[in-house]
Order: C-alpha cells, then structure tokens, then sequence
C-alpha cells in the first residue's frame, strides 16, 4: 500500500456504512484518493457513499454531520499545497484539528487522507496513480474501518 514498513492492512468492512468526504480542490490528486478509498470500501464489503465538499477547511464540518447521521465511519480527503503565504500553516492546522475533534466527539472513525504538500508532485506520488509509491486514499479507508472494528469490539468487551 505505501512505503517501507507501513502494515499492509487486511479488513472487513460487512455491515459497515462509511461516508468518503473529500474535497473538490486539486481534483487530479483528489481523485486519485477516492479512487483507492472507494477501492478499498468495494473489496471490504462496506456500504459507501461520497460527499464533496469545496475544500479541506470544510472536511470536518460535513464528517460531523455525517457521523451524527448515522455513519460508523468517515474518510477525509483532500489536498493542501504550500504556497506563498501563512494560508497553507491555517488551512493544514484546522483541518487536522477539526478532523480529530470531530473524531473525539462522535467517538467513531475519522480516515485521515489529508495530504499535506510543498508542490503537487509530491501528490501525484502519494495517490496510486500509475507510477505513485504510496497510496493514501486506501490507507485512510483501511484505517477507518480497522478502527470502526476495534471500536465495535471494544464496546461489547467487559472489562470485568
């Protein structure tokens, strides 16, 4: 799935109903990441569904909603490019931020599929695309659903 050493991550996804939320922005790269996501949803059995959103800013508020509506996880996509001003530093913190409040707060899965880039080759090599190294829209929805299997296994442990 990635580079060296990252797990290969093997999931079940039956029963599951998991939202993808990506962003509309640098649809080349995102693209590329909800292709591998929704890959990865298709081989594990989930329910899946895409929402778009216009950019990684707006990422948290639409996973809320989608969690308190019902899903057992969300995967956040989407694509922040450094450029010449502190817009990248404010963009890349509330996303991340608001991704792991949401995830707290609802007490399910967030896949976090943010890329955070200095240019968009750097993207290009993280997306599956033919000749990319890794592939971060997969590796976010086997995050959310291995987490989504923990939980539900944690809740229905007794820890007496």
């Amino acid at each position: 799935m990635s580079g060296a050493g990252s797990p290969e991550i093997s999931v079940d996804g039956t029963g599951l109903d998991i939202v993808i939320v990506a962003g509309r922005w640098h649809d080349v790269i995102t693209d590329g990441l909800i292709a591998g996501a929704t890959r990865v949803l298709e081989e594990s059995g989930a329910r899946h569904s895409l929402v778009r959103v216009p950019g990684s800013f707006e990422l948290p508020v639409a996973c809320k909603v989608a969690l308190d509506n019902g899903a057992d996880a969300v995967v956040a996509l989407g694509v922040i490019i450094r450029g010449g001003t502190p817009h990248f530093e404010y963009v890349s913190a509330a996303a991340t931020d608001g991704l792991t409040r949401v995830a707290l707060d609802a007490g399910k899965p967030v896949g976090f599929g943010v890329l955070t880039l200095d240019d968009e080759q750097q993207g290009l090599d993280r997306v599956g695309l033919p000749g990319s190294k890794e592939d971060k829209g997969a590796e976010a929805a086997a995050a959310a659903i291995a987490t989504a299997q923990l939980l539900q296994k944690l809740r229905g442990y007794s820890f007496d």
